[in-house]
């Protein structure tokens, strides 16, 4: 059995709107905090924290840019944006000792939130950056779904898993 070994993210793209976005841009990718409360009562020794199926907190996602560019500035317009992140993982086999390159994507519907425009020094990067509320996520390894989250539409699948599609039976949708 071959000893795969995932180091790093080589390099990545950003489009938006299908359209490669021209500069340099380090992203924060959302975090999956499932929404949870805390149960406690007779037969609990204690108390529990019992996250809900299928249901996140808030995500949001950072771009942050070396400068101010021109398709980054379309991403502030107030609506829905699609976003996508095409990048290649690379992994070493410690077998054979080879390197191969797995493809990463992932596609976000998101609505801008902030828009700091960054500073302006002589001979620096501005790093203006944006924040935007996600609506949709799915991410993609090697060209298979991995992680579908759609709030809106009571859709959470990971890994071909659908774990709310129970609730939305029982939802009549």
């Amino acid at each position: 059995m071959a000893n795969i070994v995932g180091e790093k993210l080589i390099n990545f793209e950003v489009y938006a709107e299908n359209l490669r976005q021209l500069g340099l841009a380090d992203v924060e990718l959302p975090t999956l905090e499932a929404l949870s409360e805390s149960i406690k009562g007779a037969g609990i020794a204690g108390e529990l924290d019992s996250p809900t199926v299928g249901h996140y907190g808030p995500m949001s996602t950072t771009l942050k840019w070396r400068v101010t560019e021109d398709g980054a500035l379309k991403l502030t317009a107030p609506k829905v944006h699609a976003l996508e992140l095409r990048g290649a993982i690379q992994r070493f086999n410690a077998a054979t000792g080879a390197f191969d390159v797995l493809p990463v994507k992932i596609v976000m519907r998101v609505i801008p939130k902030s828009a700091p425009l960054g500073t302006m020094a002589p001979a620096a990067a501005m790093e203006p950056s944006m924040e935007f509320s996600l609506r949709y996520l799915k991410v993609f390894l090697a060209g298979r779904a991995k992680v579908e989250i759609d709030p809106l539409n009571f859709v959470c699948v990971i890994d071909g898993v659908d774990y709310l599609a129970t609730t939305r039976s029982a939802l009549g949708l």
